[in-house]
Parts: C-alpha cells; sequence; structure tokens
C-alpha cells in the first residue's frame, strides 16, 4: 500500500507538470504556426465569440474579405467586400 502511494506522491506532480509543459508549449508556439499561412489562398483575419455557440469570422479569400457567422446549425455568408491594394 505505501509503494502505490509513493508512486501517486511521484507521479502526479510529474504528469501535472508534463501537461502544463505541453499547454505552455502549444500556447508559445500555436501563432507561428498560424503564421506559416502567408501564402495561403484563404487566411483567417479575426474571430469575435458572440456568445458559447455563435462566432463571427473575417475571412480574407483571394483578395475578399467575407465575414461568416459561425455557429451549430452551420456557416452562413453575411458580407464581402473587396480588398482595396494601397
Amino acid at each position: 500500500m505505501t509503494a502505490y502511494i509513493l508512486k501517486l506522491v511521484i507521479l502526479l506532480p510529474l504528469m501535472g507538470g508534463l501537461i502544463f509543459a505541453a499547454l505552455w508549449l502549444y500556447k508559445k508556439y500555436q501563432p507561428a504556426l498560424m503564421g506559416a499561412q502567408k501564402d495561403k489562398s484563404l487566411k483567417l483575419l479575426e474571430i469575435v465569440p458572440l456568445s458559447n455557440l455563435s462566432k463571427l469570422a473575417v475571412v480574407d479569400f483571394e483578395g475578399r474579405k467575407i465575414l461568416l457567422s459561425v455557429s451549430k446549425n452551420g456557416v452562413n455568408h453575411i458580407a464581402e467586400d473587396r480588398v482595396q491594394d494601397a
């Protein structure tokens, strides 16, 4: 019984530390993974949550900015605008 408790005392903080480290690494390197989309024709520009189940998303597709509503019922096209080159 004491061997089990000793394993528990050692492994539980070790597992917690590994989970914390994995989350920290994901949070640190996740923006770099999103930055790798620079040469793609479809780019996710911004997401604004409206509630737990719905959000607004602005995507850039071949020089057009498209506003989409995303919910559990699906994705709906709301508006579209051409991007002006400066």
